[in-house]
């Protein structure tokens, strides 16, 4: 009798199974191709639920530059290539211009703020934010003033070193996040400061988690996150202790009761709620401050600070490049003068090394997922609404079709046979569309007064009795480099 019970039971969960998986097939036709998914799992396994360079580029040479992968039930279009990538996420722009709602997702922003909002939230919060660092200076000799003067502390810190062997991860991350300090909350905080670097580390732990095997599990089976106590448990922990951070900067900001003129982002909002308070459908509240904080912080210092500290490296990797670096400085700029963004123009070469920086160490794999808010076209394909678009940014940077020597460090890729300045169209490193990174301008402008004002002052070698140094990346949100030391010599 139990064995019939038994065998009932198989017969009815094998019944079950073979129908979610006929319907899975009929639900994947029309959509690009890919690996056959099977119930509950999807497709996501053909990746080890991991979404990294070898993956990627093996499903794009299985399934070509437009493939689909299933998240459970859910149809991920997968966009390769700078061709693929560049029509994916700009002929079509407002209608792939969505994010995802998913379970950790929803964890971490509840659908509010600028990165992961959707609708109306996301247009007011991005219009918002995009028009309020413009009259904070982003862009203009209001926000340089800021970048010199981190930059000045910042060869500080390497000058009191004298030559001294030193890991540049954390005053390098220090010295950018001050700069976002600055705009959001209208100071500066010392290396010292213990609520400053638990911060810091809040949100290394936030970006390291994003794009591990366990955030793919977690987000295909999200009652799975259960059996995950520690890294989802640290996870909200970290979020829970930058709001809190971040509440605590509002308050204060209240506290000091209105001013004249706004000096940072947080008086910029407060203005704004107290102007929007009786206006229908604004989505000016504290809540979505402190997540368009959350989301400025996080956008305007992790991915500059791991350039930065690639760019340390590089130096040191290439020092034939690094020399070329300092005679175009010595040449054009006294020893004297204060960088400025401006000096761009004089500096080809300068430019040149910084933009092959950014392309080379490609730190962002793919980007954020792109939904569909409406049934639309992607490279011919008929994507139905609610589709998932993951463009991979570092196909895009590698692409042997646009770029001549991808694999090597050339920055010689940014100049023209004159020796001038050129921009690449295959250069998509700060994305492309609608959800186009607002932090780009800030971003190339930290990264050449930052690394100009270092190079200009010091020559950086590797340690003595070190041999080789290791050029290989830490899989993440962002790739990072290995920890490394260097010596910055004073020339």
């Amino acid at each position: 009798m139990c064995l019939g019970k038994v065998s009932a039971h198989v017969e009815f969960f094998t019944f079950c199974s073979l129908l979610q998986f006929l319907k899975l097939q009929w639900k994947s036709r029309g959509f690009p191709p890919g690996p056959t998914p099977i119930p509950i799992i999807g497709s996501i396994w053909w990746t080890k639920f991991r979404a990294d360079h070898e993956s990627l580029k093996k499903l794009a040479k299985t399934y070509g530059n437009i493939s689909t992968l299933w998240l459970g039930h859910k149809p991920m279009v997968v966009l390769y290539g700078f061709q693929a990538v560049k029509n994916g996420l700009t002929t079509n722009s407002e209608d792939v211009s969505g994010r995802l709602q998913t379970y950790l997702f929803n964890k971490m922003s509840n659908g509010r703020g600028i990165l992961v909002s959707n609708g109306l939230v996301w247009k007011q919060q991005r219009h918002f934010g995009i028009g309020a660092l413009r009259k904070l200076g982003m862009g203009n000799k209001g926000m340089e003033h800021g970048i010199q003067n981190e930059a000045h502390h910042l060869v500080e810190f390497f000058r009191d070193k004298d030559g001294k062997a030193v890991d540049p991860s954390f005053p390098v991350v220090h010295a950018v996040a001050n700069v976002i300090c600055a705009v959001v909350f209208g100071h500066r905080f010392s290396l010292e400061d213990e609520t400053f670097q638990q911060l810091i580390e809040a949100y290394n732990r936030i970006v390291a988690f994003g794009n591990s095997q366990v955030y793919y599990i977690c987000e295909t089976f999200p009652w799975v996150a259960e059996y995950f106590p520690g890294p989802v448990q640290k996870l909200l922990f970290s979020r829970d202790f930058v709001r809190s951070f971040i509440r605590q900067e509002i308050k204060t900001h209240r506290e000091k009761g209105k001013i004249d003129e706004p000096e940072d982002f947080i008086d910029f909002y407060l203005d704004q709620i107290e102007k929007t308070k009786n206006t229908p459908n604004s989505t000016f509240d504290e809540d979505n401050m402190v997540q368009s904080v959350f989301d400025l912080f996080l956008g305007g210092s992790e991915t500059t600070a791991t350039t930065l500290r690639w760019a340390l490296l590089y130096m040191v990797v290439y020092p034939n490049i690094q020399e070329k670096v300092q005679k175009e400085l010595d040449a054009v700029l006294s020893p004297s003068h204060l960088i400025c963004y401006e000096d761009r123009k004089k500096l080809p070469y300068t430019y040149a090394v910084i933009h092959e920086i950014i392309r080379f160490s490609s730190i962002v794999l793919i980007t954020i997922p792109r939904r569909a808010v409406k049934d639309t076209t992607v490279l011919g394909y008929r994507l139905p609404k609610d589709t998932l678009i993951m463009a991979n940014i570092d196909s895009t940077l590698f692409d042997p079709e646009y770029w001549e020597n991808p694999h090597e460090f050339n920055p010689g890729h940014f100049l023209d046979k004159d020796g001038n300045f050129v921009t690449r169209e295959a250069f998509l490193a700060f994305s492309a569309g609608h959800r186009v990174c607002l932090g780009e301008v800030l971003a190339k402008m930290e990264l050449f007064i930052i690394f100009c004002s270092l190079l200009q002052t010091f020559k950086f070698t590797v340690p003595e009795g070190v041999k080789e140094v290791n050029t290989d990346f830490i899989f993440g949100s962002t790739m990072k480099p290995h920890p490394y030391k260097l010596c910055a010599v004073l020339r």
